[in-house]
């Protein structure tokens, strides 16, 4: 697979040309791209929990990440429908108005929170939306100038309806696993939490679904780069997605955070159709009675927890 690193202006320049799909907006943008105006008409909305004070981009909105999530005992659960409408009007967005998300961008795991708001503005309504790939890190590393200069948003009125095309529930996942229905199901995160040898706090138990394959997220980003891969190969990702090209495909990870990725990098940047996001994931999983692969028994998972993973 084909992978990016951030480094210089002039790199981030060359990749310009391939970051945009035939709506010319979306789903990534690079600095340059930004910088020059090409999304002038866009509510730019830093979703970083901290720093917007300090420095954001011109004319940006501040709207942190957790805004979008859930409770600390099921942190990948969606917010009420009504909750994220009220969240919306007040940060000034609109459906038919571009949106791009603006995240730290200082690992490759921070792209997650921007491809997580990003899905859930989609399954809200929202049509033209982009990241920033590399986030308000590759804008800084670009020479691009932060500004100190408050924006207060003009709030907005709106009527929120979720679009469940992109959402896998529970019930769902459940039914996969049972065999009743069928998904490709696609663990975002990397391979000790995968093989059970590591679980979320907020998690029950360790392990995974039955069937899935390991897509760890950092396999969309080189090593140390925290722009995601916006020309991936596609046949080499189809093959580890089992060459199914006909069936859903749900990632998850543990709350609904890393596959975000996976699902950005799938369904919008590589275009594969009918691919889900498990929000809850191995959390809210884990909490049923559902059947777990790859769970070790009782002594080694104490000794997991002993060594850390």
């Amino acid at each position: 697979m084909q992978r990016i690193m951030l480094s210089s202006l002039t790199g981030l320049a060359a990749i310009c040309a391939t970051t945009a799909l035939a709506s010319d907006f979306g789903p990534l943008i690079m600095p340059a791209e930004l910088a020059s105006g090409a999304a002038h008409e866009a509510v730019i909305l830093d979703i970083r929990p901290k720093g917007f004070e300090a420095g954001h981009i011109a004319g940006a909105v501040s709207g942190p990440y957790g805004l979008f999530r859930g409770p600390e005992s099921n942190p990948g659960a969606v917010p009420a429908v009504t909750d994220l409408e009220l969240t919306y009007e007040a940060l000034g967005l609109e459906v038919d108005r571009p949106v791009v998300i603006v995240s730290q961008g200082d690992t490759d795991s921070d792209f997650g929170a921007a491809a997580r708001v990003y899905w859930t503005l989609k399954s809200s309504g929202f049509t033209d939306l982009a990241v920033l790939n590399g986030g308000a890190t590759a804008w800084v590393n670009a020479g691009l100038p932060l500004s100190t200069q408050a924006n207060a948003p003009v709030p907005t009125e709106l009527d929120i309806t979720w679009n469940n095309a992109w959402t896998a529930d529970t019930a769902e996942v459940s039914a996969v696993v049972a065999g009743t229905e069928q998904a490709t199901l696609v663990d975002s995160r990397p391979g000790s939490f995968f093989n059970g040898k590591k679980m979320h706090d907020a998690a029950d138990r360790p392990g995974t679904l039955p069937g899935a394959v390991n897509l760890p997220h950092t396999d969309f980003f080189r090593p140390g780069a925290t722009a995601i891969n916006a020309d991936p190969d596609l046949e080499a990702l189809r093959a580890k997605l089992g060459g199914t090209s006909n069936q859903p495909v749900v990632a998850f990870c543990n709350t609904g955070h890393w596959a975000a990725t996976d699902w950005f990098a799938m369904s919008e940047v590589a275009g594969i159709e009918n691919v889900k996001l498990y929000a809850g994931s191995m959390v809210e999983y884990s909490q049923t009675d559902g059947e777990m692969a790859n769970q070790p028994g009782l002594i080694a998972h104490l000794f997991n927890q002993l060594l850390g993973g």
